[in-house]
């Protein structure tokens, strides 16, 4: 694919970059890009940007510096990246968002900034802000008049003794407090410290934290949870109380293994919350450079990052605009919540962090390296979230197996959070009618009319190598109660072998779904005794295969306007519709996910399941035998 015509990007350079063409002069023709159209957009006095698109429930005025306080973040990136003005950068950015900082701190501009109060929304955008004037501190705090700073310290005082959100909102409030402090403002040390205080208590090991109390795993790890803390640390200086070290550590530790999660075409896996920020995912990759504290090679950094951002370039990213619509590669309303506003994507700005690295630093001077799943075939374990990922060289596809992260309420069945299967080139189904359906990625009772259960409260079991297991309750409506369902996930290739023990009332019948395909048209589907395959025109194919437990009869569900990746999307699925005799019962499924040609029935007949009380043997191919065993009861 090629960049949009609206897109006017510098030459390729395929030897300093030979897997992407880019250098650090495309990021910075696309900072200007992403800043130059936002302008027509801005209020006349620029404290907001009142972009096109649904608004939030927060309101016009919240959304507008919403669009302002994360531009500002990227702007300041390309302002201090540059230096400060001159020929790299137009210095009429500082102007107008100098001129920006003045209106909105101005209670009577006719333009201001909603006051910060208890986990009001805005508080995120104050942080934003806080992050700007420091990383521009040069150019555009101390270069304020006095009076306009003290209006700036006025607004984000609100954060001083105000209650916020019990996740990684909490660290709004630390990096807001530590620009005051370090401007010689009032705020309160304990403010701070408690933050940081609390995300230990989410910290559960190898560089993962959870969003808060539970286990919600997601992109907010990487573009919160590491970010905000090692941002604190540049603001804190060396007065950090140690605290700089074991944030670097720990970020270290989630890098060793964050390129498995970005397949060869640049696409992060499709899973969680907030996923309209888009290449804001390589946020972590540069600022493990610029803490110093990065495992990976320079070339590495810059291939993963370019090639992370040129994936949705390449896929009308920013919009003939200029713009970041809400969606993933255009407007796809369904993967956002409705405090998302207009403005929202531009958190894709913290992209831009490498731009604060020195043109002669060896991620912009080092030659690019290959991926890990361009390398070879991936198998990597992460018992902290519960995830297995394997990526496969010969596609490029990267795929994510869920036994460990839950949305944060358990009565959310986000399609986002709660499904089995992820990938970078799939996305879930998450239009109202398919969530009501909720066939993809998902194993079911279903009620007499069809009412699929939900999978809550993921509870991992066990977590290594290839092998992966966890347990759920299911729940169906008018039922007391929950009926347990535990699932062991074996890896191998662009396969994944499930086996799944159920436990469901009398009469109540199993659905399980596999990976939804989506494109502009509709994709084809075939059918045969024990299996379905659904194939898009340029080649992915998901499959299902019986391997034991269910009936002949298959099927695939269809839906449109429903899918991040295309208008029409299908998901083969298989189905025991007699009920389980006895209450229980064990159920093994082959998932495939691949690009290369797929022959179910082969697969079916050459891969043997032989299955015997509480115990599944599996035996692959090439002759090896996987035992899957269950406890009793």
């Amino acid at each position: 694919m090629l960049p949009a015509p609206h897109m006017a990007l510098p030459p390729t350079d395929r030897v300093l970059s030979p897997f992407t063409g880019w250098t650090r002069e495309h990021w910075e023709a696309l900072a200007d890009r992403h800043l130059e159209a936002l302008f027509p957009y801005a209020t006349p006095g620029f404290a907001q940007y009142r972009l096109p698109g649904r608004g939030s429930t927060s309101g016009v005025v919240a959304d507008g510096l919403e669009g302002f306080a994360r531009s500002f973040l990227l702007a300041s990136f390309r302002i201090a990246g540059a230096g400060g003005a001159g020929e790299a950068v137009d210095p009429r950015l500082t102007e107008r968002y100098a001129r920006g900082l003045t209106t909105g701190s101005d209670r009577d501009s006719g333009e201001a900034w909603p006051e910060l109060t208890d986990c009001s929304p805005q508080m995120a955008e104050a942080a934003a802000i806080a992050l700007g004037l420091h990383e521009t501190r040069t150019w555009i705090w101390d270069r304020l008049p006095s009076e306009v700073q003290e209006q700036l310290v006025d607004w984000l005082w609100g954060f001083v003794g105000r209650r916020t959100v019990d996740d990684h909102g909490r660290l709004f409030q630390v990096v807001a407090e530590q620009f005051l402090a370090s401007v010689g403002a009032p705020y309160r040390q304990e403010d701070i410290e408690t933050g940081l205080d609390r995300i230990e208590d989410w910290y559960v090991g190898d560089g993962w934290y959870s969003d808060g109390d539970g286990r919600t795993f997601d992109y907010h790890n990487a573009w919160c949870l590491h970010l905000y803390p090692l941002l604190w640390c540049r603001i804190a200086g060396g007065d950090d109380g140690g605290r700089g070290r074991v944030y670097r550590r720990r970020l270290a530790e989630f890098l060793a293994s964050y390129p498995q999660f970005f397949g060869a075409d640049g696409a992060p896996v499709h899973h969680g919350r907030s996923l309209t920020y888009r290449f804001a995912a390589t946020a972590p990759v540069w600022l493990g450079a610029l803490a110093g504290c990065t495992p990976l090679a320079p070339g590495l950094t810059r291939r993963l990052a370019s090639g992370t951002v040129r994936h949705f370039v390449e896929r009308g990213v920013p919009d003939e605009r200029g713009l970041l619509p809400l969606g993933w590669y255009g407007t796809f309303l369904p993967a956002t919540g409705a405090l998302s506003g207009p403005g929202s994507p531009y958190w894709a700005g913290t992209a831009f962090l490498g731009l604060l690295l020195p043109a002669e630093h060896p991620v912009w001077r080092e030659r690019e390296q290959p991926l890990p799943v361009e390398v070879a075939d991936q198998y990597t374990a992460l018992p902290a979230p519960g995830w297995l990922l394997h990526g496969t060289r010969h596609d490029g596809i990267v795929r994510l197996v869920n036994h460990g992260s839950s949305p944060q309420d358990p009565a959310d069945d986000d399609p986002h959070a709660s499904r089995f299967g992820y990938s970078t080139a799939t996305a879930p189904e998450a239009g109202t009618h398919a969530r009501e359906r909720n066939v993809d990625g998902h194993l079911a009772l279903l009620a007499p009319d069809g009412t699929p259960s939900r999978r809550r409260r993921i509870r991992p079991l066990r977590c290594a190598g290839r092998v992966a297991a966890s347990r759920y309750d299911a729940q169906l409506p008018g039922e007391e109660n929950a009926f347990p369902v535990e699932t062991t996930s074996v890896l191998r290739g662009p396969w994944e072998v499930r086996v799944h023990r159920v436990h469901a009332p009398a009469g109540a019948a199993v659905r399980e779904g596999g990976y939804a395909v989506a494109d502009r048209n509709r994709p084809s589907a075939e059918r045969g005794a024990g299996w379905a395959l659904v194939r898009t025109a340029h080649g992915l194919n998901s499959a299902m295969v019986a391997l034991h437990g269910w009936d002949a009869d298959t099927g695939v569900a269809r839906e449109v306007e429903a899918n991040a990746f295309g208008a029409h999307s299908a998901t083969p699925y298989l189905r025991c519709g007699a009920g389980l005799p006895g209450g229980s019962g064990i159920f093994v499924t082959l998932l495939v996910l691949t690009r290369d040609t797929v022959h179910p029935q082969a697969l079916r007949e050459s891969v043997g399941c032989a299955v015997e009380g509480d115990e599944a043997r599996i035996t692959f191919p090439e002759g090896d035998t996987v035992v899957v065993r269950f406890m009793t009861g």
